[in-house]
């Protein structure tokens, strides 16, 4: 892959921006990676937090196409029934 120069989200846009070494711009669309990916309100608020905590590692994970991966492993579902006091 190519160096990134610098990567940031964008909030008017609601796009991760990436400029690399050769002058190339890349624009990811987060709207359209949690349509896509994002099954609960569990997996999208973990993209969000990625988005605007850490833009490069949300970037090199929708570009290594793993995103599906890293929710399984992030997010899980417990019922309230079994959460004890």
């Amino acid at each position: 892959m190519r160096k990134i120069l610098s990567c940031e989200f964008n909030l008017d846009t609601a796009c991760v921006e990436l400029r690399l070494e050769d002058g190339a711009l890349l624009s990811i669309d987060c709207t359209a990676v949690e349509n896509e990916v994002a099954n609960s309100m569990y997996q999208r608020s973990e993209l969000d937090w990625l988005i605007y905590n850490d833009p490069l590692a949300y970037a090199e994970l929708v570009l290594s196409g793993e995103p599906e991966l890293y929710l399984r492993a992030v997010t899980k579902k417990t019922p309230l029934d079994s959460i004890s006091n």
